[in-house]
């Protein structure tokens, strides 16, 4: 059988250890001979290193390890390319939350002003990876993660779109655990219908072994979000950032019964109730830094000093996810993930041009997404205003537009006003003058 080779392009973050282990604990099926690490950050990159090599030589010692900072040695024969850039790192985003947040606006990583100031960081980059790609490994797949997708996607539509690329992301897998354990079912065994942008959308149906369960998974969560009922048993060992996002999709549903929203949606919904619970002092920024990223350099200190390994890292379904999608490519399997890819009539009423969130089979020659009916216009109102904000924002990076970035902003449903979205987005230029494109 062949075996692969994978290069994780921002193989310094936090998640580099789990999509390894991922890798790893699918090696019988999808067998891999190297594993390159790149990224800019050499210090950081060099110590992840050290951990993910740990981990991949409990499981094969042949498996080569190597980390870069040469785009050539980490793509050059590349199968896979898995990217998950995050550009100014968490000291940016912490910038991104608390800047928002500061204006009674919502900080949020993806979302909002914070995913826009994080969008304009990154579509520079992930232009010139894709780059490197066709430079050095022109048939290898890019599988990107890095955030945020929709306004990745959209910047690589217009710009490189004959690059070989998948933009994914795991946040509709993650609830599609949560509504498994609701129903007393296993996540194979679920198939959902979903529309919309990334991190913009909403589930129209849930089906377990062909039978729809919406009717009673709908009651559920009008009551009790997707807060699941072991959780509920010891809420105080959860995510609390993650609890109160599952609890505010019981308000969503109170509002809007017919499907069930992203949790992401609370961001556009009711934004004014996520500032409310939120410390403006202590964001998720900083959450993630006191304790994923701890966690994970607490383990690789402790094994540079003793030569023992403890796994302060998940693997998670960012790991899996990635994995199962490049098998499904690298074999033709077409398996059925929700993808963001351009819509190009899978939504009849939306724009061809559109970076949508829908079902696709995924086969050796890309994504084949799944038709859909036309959607009603509460839902396409939304889903175009809020693509039209990205649509702008791709154009102010492209063009160095300041007017098209304010309109970027003015459109965004998190800002009350025109006003307040001006004042946020020249705060945030001053705080990204060392990553974002000159804008005038």
């Amino acid at each position: 059988m062949k075996t692969f080779k994978i290069a994780i392009a921002g193989g310094g973050s936090t998640y580099t250890p789990g999509i390894a282990k991922a890798l790893m604990l699918k090696r019988e099926e999808f067998p891999v001979s190297e594993i390159r690490l790149y990224d800019i950050n050499e210090e950081r990159q060099n110590q992840v290193a050290l951990i993910t090599e740990k981990v991949v030589n409990e499981f094969d010692s042949n498996v080569k390890i190597a980390a870069t900072t040469d785009p050539e040695k980490a793509f050059s024969g590349a199968d896979f390319i898995f990217a998950q850039l995050r550009v100014g790192g968490n000291v940016m985003r912490e910038k991104d939350e608390k800047i928002p947040f500061s204006h009674g606006i919502v900080g949020q990583e993806t979302c909002g002003p914070g995913g826009m100031a994080y969008g304009l960081r990154t579509i520079t980059p992930m232009i010139e990876l894709c780059d490197f790609a066709e430079q050095y490994a022109p048939s290898a797949w890019i599988i990107n993660y890095s955030n945020p997708a929709a306004i990745v996607a959209e910047a690589l539509r217009k710009m490189r779109p004959n690059a070989q690329i998948l933009n994914i992301c795991d946040m509709p897998i993650g609830m599609m655990l949560r509504m498994a354990e609701i129903l007393g079912c296993e996540k194979d065994e679920i198939e959902v219908d979903y529309f919309g942008l990334n991190h913009f959308g909403w589930f129209t149906d849930v089906y377990v072994k062909g039978e729809s369960r919406m009717k009673e998974l709908r009651e559920y969560m009008s009551e009790h979000g997707l807060v699941t009922p072991e959780q509920s048993k010891d809420l105080q060992h959860s995510d609390a950032d993650w609890i109160k996002a599952h609890r505010n999709v019981a308000k969503m549903l109170q509002l809007f019964p017919q499907y069930l929203p992203s949790s992401y949606l609370q961001y556009y919904l009711i934004p004014q109730t996520v500032v409310d619970q939120t410390d403006p002092a202590y964001t998720r920024a900083n959450r993630v830094m006191d304790n994923r990223e701890k966690n994970l350099f607490d383990s690789i200190k402790h094994l540079e000093q003793t030569g023992e390994f403890m796994e302060g890292f998940n693997v998670g379904v960012h790991g899996t996810f990635i994995v199962d999608v490049a098998m499904s490519l690298a074999f033709d399997r077409r398996e059925r993930f929700l993808l963001i890819v351009e819509n190009n009539g899978a939504i009849p009423n939306l724009p061809a041009d559109a970076m949508v969130e829908i079902p696709a089979y995924v086969t050796s020659r890309g994504p084949e997404p799944i038709r859909m009916e036309s959607i009603e216009l509460f839902y396409k109102g939304l889903i175009e205003q809020q693509l039209a904000s990205e649509k702008l924002l791709v154009e102010a990076a492209l063009e160095g537009s300041y007017q098209k970035a304010l309109q970027a902003f003015s459109l965004n449903k998190t800002f009350p006003s025109a006003e307040v979205a001006k004042t946020v987005l020249d705060e945030l230029i001053e705080a990204n003058k060392d990553y974002w494109p000159a804008l005038a």
